[in-house]
């Protein structure tokens, strides 16, 4: 058994040093990047006054479909999530041979949930790229979640999950830990040092985002309302709303924008 374990673990270090898995990631990190950039955009004309577009990763799709040549960029964005599926799952039977004590099993299950993020905007970006009309929100899930038995500690639940993940964006941005993510020319120069403070702002206001939603999902589990809940266009509203909303959200948004720019630095400088 531990001779099938190791030649799998093998196979594996193989195949991430290939120039295809090189090339997946490159293709799959600009297509995220464009997405974040299109959501930013959104979220600057949301603090601006214009509400017409939605801040998040649907209006962001639906956004770059309405450009020309739209439908084929959003096709693009969805073969780089799948590409982005498969490297992440790749990542995560690596991870499981070569890391000791807990990392053994949280960094491979961290793998496999970029892994399932990165899949459910792939299958959006089809949705929008074949003019499908189905636009489940976040809401009919949380509503659907909350009829299950224990369904308020569940909805708290993922409400919880989201706000650590958030936090663990801001201490990846805060400790620039996003760097290893980069090449050693990546990280020199002025070029590294914008990429790192594309970096730091991208993930600190990645991570406020995403916990901001969070923070959506345990107040609809506390009232028992799944309308409280959101995703990042509601989060993003939430944010508006508050005092000094305005410049907040401004902040918020070109921070995102700067993760998507990190995206391409991470495209042009793959650390493998």
């Amino acid at each position: 058994m531990a001779g099938v374990t190791d030649q799998v673990d093998q196979l594996g270090r193989r195949a991430r040093r290939s120039p295809w898995s090189e090339r997946a990631l490159r293709v799959g990190m600009v297509a995220y990047g464009v997405v974040h950039l299109t959501i930013a955009w959104l979220g600057i004309e949301l603090a601006l006054g214009d509400h017409s577009g939605a801040a998040s990763r649907n209006g962001a799709l639906r956004q770059l479909a309405q450009q020309p040549l739209g439908r084929i960029v959003v096709w693009v964005v969805a073969v780089g999530m799948f590409l982005l599926v498969a490297y992440k799952l790749l990542e995560a039977v690596v991870d499981a041979g070569a890391e000791d004590g807990a990392k053994e099993v949280v960094a491979p299950v961290t793998d496999v949930g970029k892994a399932i993020v990165y899949g459910t905007l792939g299958v959006s970006a089809v949705h929008v790229a074949v003019g499908s009309g189905s636009r489940t929100r976040t809401t009919d899930y949380t509503a659907t979640l909350m009829d299950q038995p224990y369904g308020r500690w569940l909805v708290g639940a993922v409400g919880v999950a989201i706000i650590g993940y958030g936090g663990y964006l801001c201490h990846r941005g805060w400790s620039e830990k996003f760097l290893e993510h980069l090449d050693p020319r990546g990280r020199s120069g002025r070029t590294g040092t914008a990429y790192r403070w594309f970096g730091k702002l991208g993930h600190l206001a990645k991570g406020v985002a995403i916990a901001v939603v969070g923070v959506l999902f345990v107040y609809a589990a506390i009232d028992h309302r799944a309308k409280r809940s959101g995703g990042l266009d509601r989060a993003l509203h939430t944010v508006l709303h508050q005092p000094f909303g305005p410049v907040l959200l401004f902040a918020i948004s070109v921070g995102i924008g700067c993760y998507g720019l990190f995206c391409f630095a991470r495209a042009r400088h793959v650390s493998t």
